[in-house]
């Protein structure tokens, strides 16, 4: 298994501070916010990474990263030149990833406490086409991507609806095989101009190979002041590393 961190965005929601660096490099208890995607990958046994991210703060991301050989993995970096969607972000792995291989994905603002280690394993030995995405239950669904959920498959996925059809979120956690990277391609723009990985998932979940795992301890998108001072004060109390 790779893995590929998205660690782009312009990080609207958390400015003024990410007028002048990349949010992935904001404070996060007593780390900048990329280390714990680095170490989750780490933890799981995950040696290949490409960490994808924008012009804007790409040589303080390997001023800390550096090669990776802190965490014991190999670090490639990826420079995504403009916003296009996660989608877009993910299809510059093309050519990292090989036709052979099954990769996880994180969005780096995701933070939580579960460790990936045996849903790894579990993807590892699963059939090739199968996606994988990890939900988390949460008081508003309205405010995420809702699956509905049926048995062990994720039938279909719909952003922030009036009505959600379950109280889980599909969090920024996903695993793929090289099929993705077709899936992505089948895609068009949404109408905010992005390539929106909902969209992709959806192409698995149509045909019945989208399936899921559920977040058992805390979970947050560290994308807001809110929720970037909530993680940090679980961080900061936390042994995670």
């Amino acid at each position: 298994m790779k893995g590929v961190i998205l660690a782009g965005g312009s990080g609207t929601r958390l400015r003024p501070m990410t007028k002048i660096i990349n949010k992935h490099l904001l404070p996060v208890g007593p780390f900048p916010m990329i280390h714990y995607a680095v170490s989750k990958m780490a933890a799981a046994g995950i040696k290949d990474i490409m960490l994808v991210t924008g012009k804007q703060s790409a040589g303080l991301f390997m001023e800390y990263i550096g090669s990776g050989s802190g965490w014991g993995v190999r670090l490639t970096y990826k420079i995504q030149e403009e916003a296009g969607g996660i989608a877009q972000a993910l299809e510059l792995a093309d050519g990292f990833i090989q036709p052979q291989d099954k990769f996880v994905v994180l969005l780096g603002d995701n933070l939580f406490e579960d460790g990936l280690e045996s849903a790894v394993r579990m993807f590892a030995e699963a059939e090739q086409g199968n996606a994988m995405v990890f939900l988390k239950k949460v008081a508003d669904p309205r405010r995420y991507g809702v699956p509905e959920m049926r048995g062990d498959r994720i039938a279909a996925i719909e952003e922030k609806p009036a009505y959600p059809k379950s109280d889980y979120c599909v969090t920024g956690i996903y695993m793929y095989d090289s099929n993705v990277f077709d899936k992505i391609q089948e895609i068009q723009a949404s109408e905010r101009g992005e390539l929106e990985i909902t969209d992709v998932n959806n192409r698995y979940a149509a045909q019945g190979m989208l399936t899921y795992r559920l977040l058992e301890g805390w979970w947050t998108d560290a994308g807001t002041h809110r929720s970037l001072l909530e993680a940090s004060i679980r961080l900061s109390a936390s042994d995670v590393l």
